[in-house]
């Protein structure tokens, strides 16, 4: 069975750092695109970020600049590295498989930043 298990938020301030994991299991890893998302309160699940198997990124422009997406497909880990954080980067973030494989949503990591 497919697992993604979401780990490394926490409470920070404004302009802090975070460091979010996405265990994967249950399915091929290496090769496969591999996105974050977010979920504010009140808003829509929101891409953050994308990394092809070949190590291609993508950004939303509202974190462009600040955080990076990255992979260790040793560990079948997908990393996101945030910088500069902001109030509104307070969210649940999730880890998944790029369209047009979507498995079940893991129960997230929450990220809280305050000002």
């Amino acid at each position: 069975q497919v697992q993604l298990v979401e780990s490394g938020g926490g409470l920070v301030q404004a302009g802090g750092s975070l460091r979010l994991s996405c265990a994967a299991s249950g399915f091929t890893f290496t090769g496969a695109a591999m996105v974050w998302y977010r979920q504010a309160p009140g808003k829509q699940r929101e891409l953050v970020a994308r990394i092809t198997g070949s190590g291609n990124t993508n950004y939303a422009d509202s974190v462009k600049g600040r955080f990076t997406i990255s992979r260790d497909n040793a560990e079948h880990t997908v990393y996101l590295q945030m910088n500069s954080l902001k109030p509104e980067d307070t969210a649940v973030y999730y880890c998944n498989r790029a369209d047009p494989i979507r498995y079940p949503w893991g129960q997230g990591t929450q990220v809280t930043v305050s000002s």
